[in-house]
């Protein structure tokens, strides 16, 4: 093997190790009024209220449609899911937990179903 190659190897390697470190620590982005923040097994999506919030979880579209009291419509996928506060529905794939409804915000917990 040439050392040229060898070096390549070596370079290939780390940044494996290095993408594979990035996803084991999760990832946050925001977009569209919306926060998404993600772990190995679940993201949290934090939707601002009074826009029109939306977010791409877990590669699945989702929305922020409408708050009735304790009772959360989301968009999921062009599915309409109407879940209450500290319950879970699912859609598209995807398990969608209201954690919390605030005058400002929407939390959600999205999961693999």
């Amino acid at each position: 093997m040439t050392p040229q190659r060898s070096a390549l190897r070596v370079v290939a390697a780390l940044a494996l190790v290095v993408f594979g470190a990035g996803l084991m620590a999760g990832c946050t982005s925001s977009t569209n009024g919306a926060t998404v923040s993600c772990t190995v097994n679940s993201c949290t999506a934090t939707f601002d209220r009074g826009v029109d919030a939306s977010a791409s979880v877990l590669g699945i579209d989702m929305k922020l449609v409408a708050v009735d009291g304790q009772t959360v419509t989301v968009d999921v996928a062009g599915n309409r899911v109407t879940v209450p506060v500290d319950g879970s529905q699912q859609a598209d794939g995807l398990s969608v937990t209201v954690e919390k409804v605030t005058d400002q915000q929407v939390v959600l917990k999205v999961s693999k179903a």
